[in-house]
């Protein structure tokens, strides 16, 4: 079974939909690859999404000792956060909303295979 590494980024600013483009850009790819594929991207989600993956990279050189070339995007997902509700002026003095809508990125790298004892 492959070491599995963990990182989440909460309360990004963005809709979940914008940046469900730009995870399923990067899923399955070396974390390397998936770093550079994000830093030439022109789409506003890759900057949280980097992150998020130099983040759980990050994590798993330090608490894992993990090479940061082996390891691998295995999951990664946007999930919807909290929607902040505000209010605009409609026509004829009615109220119109406007929802500004947050994500959740969860990064799971994946590493070698465990070392059998």
């Amino acid at each position: 079974m492959a070491l599995e590494v963990k990182a989440v980024a909460k309360y990004i600013r963005m809709s979940p939909t914008k940046v469900k483009l730009v995870v399923d850009m990067v899923r399955g790819k070396a974390v390397d690859e998936a770093l550079a594929l994000l830093k030439y991207s022109t789409k506003a989600a890759s900057d949280p999404v980097s992150k998020a993956i130099a983040s759980a990279a990050a994590n798993a050189e330090e608490n894992f000792g993990l090479a940061r070339t082996e390891l691998v995007v295995s999951e990664i997902f946007a999930d919807e956060g909290p929607t902040y509700k505000r209010m605009r002026f409609g026509g004829r003095g009615h109220m119109k909303p406007i929802l500004k809508r947050s994500t959740h990125i969860t990064v799971v790298l994946a590493g070698p295979e465990a070392t059998a004892q």
